[in-house]
């Protein structure tokens, strides 16, 4: 696979090459999920830190809220919904790309007379930042002023926290499985390329998540993510009374380990080109890994929150009644069924609700609640 660099593209790739070289060269390897870390998280270098466009038909990939305001809509009204239940309403959105999904969700708000107290943004990158506040400006100036950006969650937090295509970008470690057991994939250099390489588990974490699940095919190469459980511990913390809400790719844990998937689900997206060599283009191209929603709930539980309720994109939006909003108007139409057919989007993303002093039910969980998916045992 070859992919024609600009000379910026090409300095950039040989600078984070350097630096990830000098590390491995310490211990003669290191983790996937530290080269993952490093590779979409390096100052300025790493994918989600440098400059270069990420979203759109100028980037690498497309979200549901580049795609359409249709789930803008139907998330304000689920915030609509949150906020009659708790005395102070915030919005708080992790990861919020090029704004679009803030700056349509408080459109949809300011219009209803809803606003929330403050619309919280928490992003480690300063070139997303800046093109979030450049998107809101230009849209939606009026509402400047009810957004604030962060680097760090904030305290006694009250209403929706929002993280869209959030869990699949945090670092995951690879390991392969046969016969004789488990054994981690590692990252070394060779000839100035990083190649794999196979050792004992850096952590006895990987074996305990393995053993829950039977795998009736063997050999087996597969991701395994040991951030969830700190991160939804910080969620917890960070919330005094409402609601998060996830939107992922990823499967419950008997089907995310099913035979099907027994090369992994790392993917790697560079100008909408998909494949999965995450050791080339480091830096430059992003890499995800699909999210185990089981090992989520069971994080969350162990936080303290309450599952709300587990269901497909689709599902989330069609109770949310997105088809009332097309009118018959045939762009929106073709918006639609990106954001909720199944070979498009419908299936392949989940939705997952999760509360903190806060037990209402909630219209996106009204059908199709699947949270028995979750902890089906697998035979």
């Amino acid at each position: 696979m070859i992919f024609k660099l600009s000379p910026g593209e090409q300095t950039q790739l040989e600078k984070i090459k350097t630096l990830i070289s000098k590390e491995i060269k310490k211990n003669g390897k290191i983790t996937f999920a530290r080269y993952m870390e490093l590779a979409l998280y390096t100052p300025l270098l790493g994918y989600y830190s440098s400059c270069r466009p990420k979203f759109g038909k100028e980037g690498d990939f497309v979200t549901a809220p580049e795609i359409s305001p249709l789930f803008a809509l139907c998330l304000a009204q689920f915030c609509k919904e949150v906020s009659h239940s708790l005395p102070h309403f915030q919005i708080l959105e992790i990861g919020a790309g090029r704004g679009s999904l803030a700056c349509d969700i408080l459109q949809t708000l300011f219009q209803e007379k809803m606003l929330p107290e403050k619309y919280f943004i928490l992003e480690i990158s300063d070139f997303l930042k800046q093109e979030q506040k450049n998107k809101i400006k230009t849209a939606c100036p009026h509402l400047l002023n009810h957004v604030e950006w962060r680097k760090n969650l904030p305290t006694d937090f009250n209403g929706v926290i929002l993280a869209n295509e959030v869990m699949d970008a945090f670092p995951v470690h690879r390991v392969y499985l046969d016969e004789q057991g488990i054994q981690e994939y590692y990252v070394s250099e060779k000839e100035n390329h990083f190649v794999w390489t196979l050792g004992k588990p850096s952590t006895p974490l990987l074996e305990t998540e393995i053993k829950k699940n039977n795998f009736s095919e063997l050999p087996y190469v597969t991701e395994i993510n040991l951030l969830f459980p700190t991160w939804i511990s910080n969620l917890g913390n960070c919330l005094k009374e409402g609601v998060v809400l996830l939107f992922d790719y990823g499967y419950p844990r008997q089907e995310y380990y099913h035979p099907e998937r027994k090369t992994g689900t790392l993917r790697c997206h560079y100008q909408h080109h998909a494949h999965d060599n995450p050791l080339i283009l480091t830096g430059l191209q992003d890499i995800t890994a699909h999210v185990n929603f089981t090992q989520v709930a069971e994080s969350a539980e162990q936080a303290g929150f309450e599952l709300l309720g587990f269901t497909t994109q689709a599902h989330f939006l069609l109770n949310m009644n997105v088809l009332s909003y097309l009118n018959e108007n045939l762009n929106l139409s073709q918006q639609a069924k990106r954001l909720i057919f199944p070979g498009e989007m419908g299936e392949s993303i989940k939705v997952m609700g999760l509360g903190k002093n806060f037990d209402e039910p909630l219209q996106g969980f009204s059908m199709q609640d699947q949270k028995y998916r979750l902890w089906t045992i697998p035979s």
